[in-house]
C-alpha cells in the first residue's frame, strides 16, 4: 500500500523532533531512528538532557546490564524524583501560573488547576500520605474514576516515595481484592461514586467487599456523588477532612526504584503486577509527547482513557514532564451528547487527540453531522493505541476528524514498557493503518519461529536491547517475568504480537501471536480478516478467532457487531463471505459469521478474542478483571445458541 499522508512543509519545519536533527546533523528520521537504536547509552543520555530531567544526584552510568539484560539497571548512582520533575518545578518556575491540568464532570463542572494550584493539592495529600504512615516503598492503591483527585493521589504517592497502584474503578470486587492483596496495598483512596451516562456508580461499596479480603490500614473518600456510605471509624476518612501543610519535599529516589505498580491481564487467573521505575516512567512518556506528539508550550493534550490504563498515567507524566497542559473528564466520550469530544475540542483548544479504535470507531458510528458542528480547528495530530486500527476507521480519521492535515499517530507498546516499541512521527509521510517506524532508542525487530530476522513477512515482534521504562520485573513473581518476556530467545525480549515490515521499511502490527490464525499451513493476524469485514458497510467492529478444524488446522470464525440501523441478514453474512474470499481466496472463507451485540473488550479497547475462543470451545477463561463488560461473553453464548 502506498503513502496517503505527507507532512506538510511547514509542520515539519516547526516540529521538536526536525529541530532536534538539526542540531545534532541527521539527514532523515529513519537515520535518526537507526541510530537511536545502535547507540542506546548515546540516545538515552541525550534524550534525559533534551527533556530537561532534574536530578537530586547526577548519576555515574547511563545503565549496567552486568545482572543480566533482563535486569538492566538505568542511570546508576543517579537520584531523583518522578513528581519533582513533572510538577515541583514547574511550580517553582516560569510555569507556575500556567494550566496543567483540566478536568470536565459529566454534569459539566470544570476544574482548572496551574501547575502551582496542583503542586500546593500534592503536598496536601503527600503530607496526609505520611500522617497515615506510608512510608518509601509502600504501596498507596488508587480506586478512582478520572478525577482531579486521582491525578493528585499519583503524584502525591510518588513524591513521598511510595508505589502508586491505579486500579480500574469499573472493576468487580473480586478484582480490586486480588490487586490489593497481591500489592499488599497500605493505603486506598476511593470516592463515594462517580457519574456514567446519567447514572450514579457507586464506588465505596464495592470498595468494602474488596477491603474484606485485604490488610489495607486507611481508606480515603473522594465525595463526587455525595451518596450516604459507610465509614468504618478508625479506617475510614473523607478527602475534604484532610488539613495538611502546602509544603512537602520530594524524597530523592535511586533511578530504578519503583514508581508505579501496573496490573495486566494474563492469560491464567492472576493479573501480572508490572513495576515501572521513577527513570523510566518519566523517560519513556515525555520522549513519545515530545518527539512523536510534537507537544510544544501552546498545546493541549487529550488522550481518552482511564487511570487504571497505563495511557492515563503516561498522559500526566509526560505532558507535565514538558510542562504542558493536559485534558481529563469523567464518564463516557459519547454522554451526555454524541459530540461531546468534539466540543471538548473546541472549549479548551485541545490540539493533540488520542484514543483507541474501539473508541473512534463508536464516535464513527454517529456520522459525520455531530463532528461538522464544530470547526476542530486547533487539532494538529491524532493518536490510536489499544489494537491494531482497521482501514476505514483510520480514514475516517485522516479525512474527516484531522481534514488531512493531522498526522495520525498510531503507536503500539504496551503497560510492561509504559510506552511504545512502535510509533510514527509528524516529519515521515503515512500509509493507512501503518505504525511508522521504531520508537527512538528502541531496538526491535521481526523474528522467525527460528530467531532470524525477517522483512516482508509477518513474524514476531521483539527487542533486542533493554529500555529504562522495561518492567523492573513482575510484582513479587520474578520467575514468571523471565518466563513471558525472556526465555523464547535468550537475551531478546518477546512481546508476543504479530508484526510486519513492508519493502519501504514501514512497519504494521497483526495483532497478538497468540491469536492467530493457522488456515492449512498458512498464518494470519486477525486484524487482516477484521479489516476485511470493517470495510462493510454495515459493518461497526468485528472479531476474527481460529476455530479447530481436523483437515485444515483451524477455520475462520468471525462475530460482527452492526452498526444502528442494520439487522443480522443472510444478504449481510453472504457480503461479509464474499469480501475475505474476494481479498484473500478461497481457502480462508469463514466457517461461520455470528451475529453479536457486543465483544468482550479491556478498558483499554482491546478485544479479548482470547475470552471469545475459550467460549466457542468451551475452555477455561482464564483471566477475567480486565472485562470492562463481562455481559459481552453472555452475549457471544447466546448468539452461538
Amino acid at each position: 500500500m502506498g503513502f496517503i499522508w505527507h507532512p506538510p512543509k511547514e509542520l515539519v519545519e516547526s516540529s521538536n523532533v526536525k529541530a532536534f536533527m538539526d542540531e545534532r546533523g541527521f539527514e532523515s528520521y529513519k537515520e535518526l531512528v537507526k541510530f537511536s537504536a545502535e547507540n542506546v547509552e548515546w540516545w538515552w543520555r541525550t534524550a534525559e538532557e533534551v527533556l530537561g530531567v532534574k536530578w537530586f544526584k547526577p548519576y555515574e552510568r547511563v545503565y549496567d546490564a552486568s545482572k543480566g539484560v533482563e535486569w538492566t539497571d538505568w542511570f546508576v548512582g543517579g537520584k531523583l524524583n518522578l513528581t519533582d520533575n513533572v510538577l515541583d518545578r514547574h511550580a517553582k518556575g516560569k510555569n507556575k501560573n500556567k494550566v496543567a491540568l483540566i478536568w470536565e464532570g459529566e454534569d459539566g463542572e470544570v476544574r482548572k488547576f496551574t501547575y502551582l494550584e496542583l503542586y500546593r493539592e500534592v503536598n496536601r495529600f503527600a503530607n496526609a500520605l505520611k500522617s497515615f504512615g506510608v512510608r518509601k516503598g509502600d504501596v498507596v492503591a488508587m480506586f478512582l474514576p478520572m478525577l482531579p483527585e486521582t491525578v493528585i493521589t499519583m503524584l502525591a504517592t510518588i513524591k513521598i516515595g511510595a508505589i502508586a497502584l491505579p486500579i480500574f474503578s469499573g472493576f468487580s470486587p473480586n478484582a480490586v481484592a486480588t490487586r490489593l492483596e497481591d500489592s499488599q496495598a497500605k493505603v486506598l483512596v476511593t470516592a463515594d461514586g462517580s457519574y456514567r451516562r446519567g447514572k450514579q456508580i457507586p464506588l465505596k461499596p464495592s470498595a468494602d467487599t474488596a477491603l474484606e479480603k485485604s490488610n489495607v490500614e486507611r481508606v480515603v473518600v473522594v465525595r463526587r456523588t455525595n451518596a450516604e456510605v459507610e465509614m468504618k471509624e478508625g479506617r475510614d476518612i473523607y478527602w475534604d477532612e484532610i488539613k495538611e501543610s502546602s509544603k512537602c519535599d520530594a524524597v530523592p529516589m535511586d533511578s530504578n526504584d519503583p514508581a508505579l505498580l501496573l496490573y495486566t491481564s494474563g492469560t491464567t487467573g492472576k493479573p501480572k503486577g508490572v513495576v515501572l521505575s521513577h527513570i523510566g516512567a518519566l523517560l519513556q512518556s515525555s520522549k513519545e509527547i515530545y518527539f512523536n506528539l510534537d507537544l510544544k508550550d501552546e498545546d493541549v493534550l487529550l488522550w481518552i482513557t482511564d487511570i487504571g490504563w497505563m495511557m492515563g498515567p503516561w498522559q500526566i507524566i509526560g505532558c507535565q514532564q514538558l510542562g504542558g497542559t493536559h485534558v481529563i473528564f469523567e464518564g463516557a466520550p459519547d454522554y451526555p451528547s454524541k459530540d461531546r469530544i468534539w466540543r471538548m475540542i473546541d472549549d479548551y483548544e485541545i490540539s493533540i487527540l488520542g484514543g483507541s479504535a474501539t473508541v473512534y470507531r463508536m464516535l464513527k458510528k454517529y456520522g459525520n453531522e455531530a463532528l461538522e458542528e464544530h470547526s476542530l480547528e486547533s487539532l494538529k495530530a491524532t493518536g490510536n493505541t489499544g489494537e491494531p486500527i482497521d482501514y476505514d476507521t483510520w480514514m475516517w480519521l485522516l479525512k474527516d476528524v484531522g481534514k488531512e492535515r493531522c498526522p495520525i499517530i498510531n503507536l503500539s507498546g504496551g503497560t510492561e514498557i509504559f510506552g511504545c516499541f512502535l510509533l510514527p512521527s509528524p516529519v515521515i509521510p503515512l500509509k493507512p493503518t501503518t505504525l511508522g517506524l521504531p520508537g527512538l532508542g528502541m531496538d526491535v525487530d521481526v523474528f522467525d519461529d527460528e530467531g532470524k530476522p525477517v522483512r516482508q513477512q509477518v513474524g514476531y515482534l521483539v527487542c533486542k536491547k533493554p529500555a529504562p521504562s522495561m518492567t523492573r520485573g513482575f510484582w513479587r513473581d520474578p520467575e514468571r517475568y523471565i518466563k513471558t518476556y525472556w526465555s523464547r530467545w535468550k537475551g531478546v525480549w518477546y512481546h508476543g504480537d504479530w508484526a510486519y515490515v513492508d519493502e519501504d521499511g514501514y512497519w504494521f502490527l497483526l495483532g497478538r501471536a497468540d491469536d492467530v490464525i493457522k488456515v492449512a499451513g498458512k498464518r494470519m493476524g486477525p486484524a487482516e480478516v477484521e479489516t476485511i469485514v470493517n470495510s462493510h458497510p454495515a459493518v461497526q467492529e468485528s472479531a476474527c478467532i481460529g476455530f479447530p478444524h481436523e483437515l485444515k488446522g483451524e477455520t475462520i470464525w468471525i462475530f460482527v457487531v452492526l452498526k444502528p440501523g442494520f439487522e443480522e441478514s443472510e444478504q449481510i453474512r453472504k457480503e461479509i463471505e464474499e469480501l475475505i474470499i474476494k481479498e484473500l481466496g478461497k481457502p480462508f472463507k469463514p466457517e461461520r459469521i455470528v451475529f453479536v451485540e457486543d465483544l468482550p473488550r479491556t478498558r483499554s479497547g482491546k478485544i479479548m478474542r482470547r475470552l471469545i475462543k475459550a467460549v466457542v470451545t468451551g475452555k477455561e477463561l482464564g483471566d477475567t478483571s480486565a472485562l470492562e463488560n463481562p455481559d459481552a461473553l453472555e452475549k457471544v453464548k447466546n448468539a452461538l445458541k
